[in-house]
């Protein structure tokens, strides 16, 4: 049983990183995501994982940290990556249905030389979403 507030976590992997993501499985977590966080480590993220794969949209309200999200296909396949600006209400959506979304501080993908097509290692193992 998770403490309230804590969402579970897992390692992911991007070609030679590690990524240490917090889960957001459920509408709770993912309605809440990183709002009103001031900071987050270098390798660490959020990973929202979708009851289906749709052309989800991220936005950031009440969010305060400039973050990239990847939205992943079913494989965990970077389908498109965007850079959205910290409380901002526009829509940053999915290129074609993603069934995951990843977010990370701004840059962290283009940094690692990261692009569509690339996979992220991992999201096969993530909790069932609710």
């Amino acid at each position: 049983m998770q403490a309230h507030g804590q969402m579970p976590r897992m390692e992911l992997t991007a070609g030679f990183y590690r990524i240490e993501a917090e889960v957001a499985a459920d509408q709770a977590n993912r309605m809440q995501g990183l709002m009103h966080r001031k900071s987050m480590p270098a390798n660490q993220g959020m990973l929202f994982v979708f009851a289906r794969a749709d052309r989800h949209c991220m936005w950031m309200r009440n969010t305060y940290l400039p973050l990239s999200v990847a939205f992943l296909d079913e494989e965990g396949r970077i389908l498109n990556i965007e850079d959205m600006a910290p409380q901002t209400e526009s829509n940053h959506c999915a290129a074609a249905p993603a069934r995951f979304a990843l977010e990370m501080n701004r840059g962290w993908f283009s940094s690692k030389g990261l692009k569509p097509g690339q996979r992220i290692g991992g999201v096969e193992k993530s909790p069932r979403p609710e």
